[in-house]
């Protein structure tokens, strides 16, 4: 609710700023721009189906019919809803594990340039910039502090989340390729698993957004 004031409180000072000393890009600087934050959007949306505790999307499991699972419970065309395997680093969490939030960085720089470069245009996107880090930051220390589940929609005991949500935390980096860097994950694995259809359908969905969007507030 703070957030969503805040922002809308935001917004409506951004909008009403008369400033008009806009920064002029050139062709290959609105380019470079325009690339970080096709694929900054990209990567958050191609998020979406990357399994991680972080996110209140669930998991799903495909199961071979030559698996010896002793209960596979409810499934559909062979693919099962587990929620656990959100708990094992994979693709984009090799990555960081706030593959969702944490792209808005990028793209907030980025987009600040392509609306104006005004000084309103750096506070409100890169306002959200500093609120992706200092969101991600806290969510880190809900869970080092143990003070209960972040993002998560599974059902066990507290205290098994816990141990997951720590051993997770333990295997993966807030700052990205930070744990691929230091070799807790591998590049090898990030290769194979990393989700290429949806991040390169994403590029011209989040393209598209971003127009849409900048269009939207030079007609304001």
């Amino acid at each position: 609710m703070v957030s969503f004031v805040t922002l809308g409180a935001s917004l409506s000072s951004y909008l009403a700023v008369q400033e008009t000393n806009v920064i002029s890009l050139s062709e290959t600087e609105f380019l470079i721009c325009s690339v970080i934050a096709a694929l900054s959007g990209a990567f958050s949306l191609s998020s979406l189906v990357n399994a991680s505790p972080l996110s209140l999307v669930p998991s799903f499991q495909y199961l071979d019919v030559n698996d010896d699972v002793a209960d596979p419970g409810v499934t559909i065309a062979g693919i099962k809803r587990n929620d656990a395997l959100k708990f094992e680093p994979r693709g984009l969490t090799r990555i960081t594990r706030h593959p969702l939030i944490l792209p808005v960085v990028p793209w907030g720089v980025a987009t600040s340039y392509l609306a104006g470069g005004r000084t309103s245009d750096f506070l409100i996107f890169g306002g959200l910039s500093l609120y992706a880090i200092l969101g991600c930051f806290c969510q880190d220390l809900r869970v080092v502090r143990e003070e209960g589940t972040v993002g998560t929609v599974f059902e066990p005991s507290l205290i098994t989340i816990s141990t997951k949500l720590n051993d997770f935390y333990t295997q993966t980096s807030f700052v990205p390729f930070g744990a691929l860097s230091d070799g807790r994950q591998s590049w090898v694995s990030l290769w194979k698993e990393f989700p290429y259809i949806p991040f390169i359908a994403g590029i011209p969905f989040a393209t598209l957004i971003e127009k849409a969007g900048l269009q939207s507030l030079h007609r304001l």
